[in-house]
């Protein structure tokens, strides 16, 4: 079984990005990916992993009912699934991810004191996270 999951680590925003600050993704007819997934955590802050989140997106996106998720959940994650690494949360629209030590996860604005304190190594709680970044957008080189 794949996992999706962090424990105690910040993803920072990419190198390469282009925010300047936090901004929601936009409002859509159907939601993007970004969207859907900005909704998810912000809504619920430290409630899911990011196993929960990214299989929640897309599972309302395929329109997978509810009576089979925890079916088709263990099939998704048999093989790997990006994660939030990935996510254009942290590549274009200036969100830092916290993973806690339970694995739940937060979105954290870029340029906020917590995102500060979380890039350079200290969790909220005063714990010492693992500090990664979102994937560039584009190659280097």
């Amino acid at each position: 079984m794949h996992t999706t999951n962090y424990y105690d680590t910040f993803i920072a925003v990419a190198e390469d990005t282009s925010a300047h600050g936090p901004a929601e993704p936009p409002v859509r007819a159907t939601p993007s990916i970004a969207e859907a997934t900005y909704r998810m955590i912000a809504e619920a802050p430290y409630a899911h992993t990011s196993d929960d989140v990214i299989f929640a997106v897309w599972a309302d996106r395929k329109g997978v009912p509810d009576g089979e998720r925890d079916a088709v959940r263990a099939q998704f994650f048999s093989k790997g699934q990006p994660c939030l690494r990935s996510s254009d949360l942290g590549k274009r629209y200036g969100w830092g991810v916290h993973a806690d030590a339970d694995g739940r996860v937060a979105l954290v604005p870029l340029g906020s004191p917590e995102y500060d304190a979380l890039a350079a190594g200290e969790a909220p709680d005063g714990r010492t996270v693992t500090v990664t970044r979102a994937m560039r957008s584009r190659r280097s080189g």
